[in-house]
């Protein structure tokens, strides 16, 4: 174990000075089982992405099924392939009319990366928009978009024409104007630490863009496919973005994105020129394979009912402990995508590497260092959240002091 971790810090390019570090043996479930004989029960599903738990039997089997059939025979959009065709009319099935034409992507990133390329090529606008702590992956395109300077600025130069938005601020909403080519945002936003907007916002922004011809693009890369108490969290607000894009849960544990949109919309991409927009892997057959009968999981099962459900139950508890002790806490989010802000950000570290000692993972957010994030898998039992809610309230009554 000593030589696999000394191997990753050599030859694996490192993001942080300070990795989890966990060897990995197995996982299964909401449990991952490590090395050297510990279990962890997780509470951040990889980021949002094991909706339905780690190597669900159904969705291993989807792998296997498929992988021995074929695996990849050429790239996106030639080849008339089952799985992808079958999960892109099950996503048209469950969203919204008019988002029916999918284009399946490798990351919630290059499904931004293509929707802000459609945008600017169906309206023959340049400007976009974006909101204050927005984050919307790493790549180039998607980085110019990122409503953090800290982490925006080391790359710029970056994309010109793009402003950036105060988030859930409607009178802010005049800046959008018949200049912008698309308006992307998080209908509730997660690196910022799980921000939700009132019931205004969002309704507010549809009928701007609306009045102004922008392109309105939701990133439920996070949100989407359960995660919120909804299967979107468009149905929150009854909103209808023109483009959709979905990652990270979407493809059950393998890498999938996709951008949705109106047959119009998305038709730009195969005309003056066509092949625009092109991926050698985007829709690989084994990860829609597996996206598949992970959708098929969700839906069958209920899974954004049971998070709601779920969702509500975390809130409650921590926020009656959290009261009753004085701990100074808030808890906000909706489903089983919550975050737990503490008063600093040294309470809420210390809080989640006592939890780790205690074998529960937790994670801050990449732009809210005072809160931890709660996503366990939506198929997570009462008694694994019950019991990863006991180490996690240990841990508070460990690091907090009271609030006088």
């Amino acid at each position: 174990m000593t030589d696999l971790r000394s191997k990753f810090a050599h030859y694996l390019c490192q993001t942080s000075t300070n990795p989890l570090g966990l060897v990995v043996e197995r996982a299964q479930g909401s449990t991952i089982y490590t090395t050297d004989g510990r279990e962890y029960l997780d509470f951040v599903s990889g980021i949002a992405v094991t909706n339905v738990g780690f190597t669900h039997p159904a969705v291993v089997e989807a792998v296997k099924a498929q992988a021995e059939k074929y695996l990849h025979v050429m790239v996106y959009g030639e080849y008339v392939q089952a799985p992808q065709v079958e999960l892109a009319e099950r996503l048209a099935s469950v969203l919204p009319d008019p988002l029916h034409v999918v284009y399946f992507t490798n990351s919630g990133t290059e499904a931004n990366e293509g929707a802000l390329k459609v945008a600017k090529k169906f309206t023959k606008r340049r400007k976009l928009i974006a909101f204050d702590k927005s984050f919307h992956g790493d790549t180039h395109g998607a980085a110019s978009l990122l409503g953090n300077p800290a982490y925006r600025c080391p790359y710029e130069p970056l994309l010109p024409d793009v402003e950036f938005l105060p988030f859930d601020e409607t009178t802010a909403l005049e800046r959008i104007d018949e200049t912008v080519a698309a308006v992307m945002i998080e209908p509730i936003q997660g690196e910022a630490g799980v921000r939700v907007p009132s019931d205004e916002f969002l309704p507010a922004l549809r009928q701007r863009c609306d009045e102004v011809g922008a392109l309105l693009i939701f990133d439920e890369v996070q949100t989407g496919c359960g995660r919120t108490g909804k299967l979107f969290a468009l149905e929150h607000w009854n909103i209808v973005p023109d483009i959709i894009t979905l990652a990270k849960g979407l493809g059950g544990g393998m890498p999938l994105g996709a951008f949705v949109g109106s047959a119009e919309v998305m038709r730009t991409l195969s005309e003056d020129p066509p092949l625009s927009h092109v991926t050698t892997f985007g829709g690989h057959p084994v990860c829609c394979a597996a996206g598949l009968a992970s959708l098929n999981i969700i839906l069958e099962q209920n899974l954004p009912q049971r998070a709601a459900t779920l969702g509500e139950q975390i809130r409650e508890r921590l926020e009656m402990t959290g009261k009753s002790a004085n701990w100074g806490i808030d808890v906000r989010g909706k489903g089983l995508m919550l975050a737990v802000e503490f008063p600093t950000a040294a309470q809420a570290i210390a809080a989640m590497e006592r939890a780790l000692q205690e074998g529960l993972i937790l994670t801050t957010f990449l732009h809210a260092d005072n809160a931890l994030r709660l996503a366990p898998a939506l198929t997570i039992s009462e008694a694994e959240l019950h019991k990863g809610l006991d180490v996690l309230e240990r841990a508070m009554q460990v690091v907090n002091r009271p609030v006088v």
